[in-house]
């Protein structure tokens, strides 16, 4: 487990929705994994941006977000050449910032129907 002493899975995908939310990051759900089998994390957190540009901007704000606040950095990043899907990859918790075609294409929350869906209005998890 990467993240620090301090921090639960769960403290980070809050704090990660949050740098999300400072973007303006639309459509947040939060997947809950732990009691999926074979999964590889305990959550997805999942949004999508307007443009290449919002897109960018949300993953540059959830890791200083994650970084200023809990002292977390992405184990492994992908994504951040053409910024259609940026892969944020915090071990316990995966991030997954899509441009919306590109969301609705891949439709990850379908693919992990066993998981327990949280969706995020503006208000962060608790």
């Amino acid at each position: 487990m990467k993240i620090s002493e301090q921090a639960t899975s769960k403290q980070l995908a809050s704090n990660i929705i949050e740098g999300i939310q400072d973007k303006n990051g639309k459509e947040i759900i939060l997947l809950e994994l732990k009691n999926v089998e074979n999964s590889i994390c305990d959550f997805f957190v999942i949004c999508h941006g307007t443009s290449t540009t919002h897109v960018d901007a949300i993953s540059e704000s959830v890791e200083k977000k994650t970084k200023d606040d809990l002292k977390e950095k992405p184990y492994r990043k992908e994504g951040k050449k053409n910024l259609t899907w940026v892969l944020m990859d915090y071990e316990d918790v995966v991030v997954h910032i899509f441009q919306e075609e590109y969301r609705r294409f891949y439709n990850l929350e379908d693919l992990w129907a066993d998981a327990k869906v949280n969706k995020i209005e503006d208000e962060h998890i608790k």
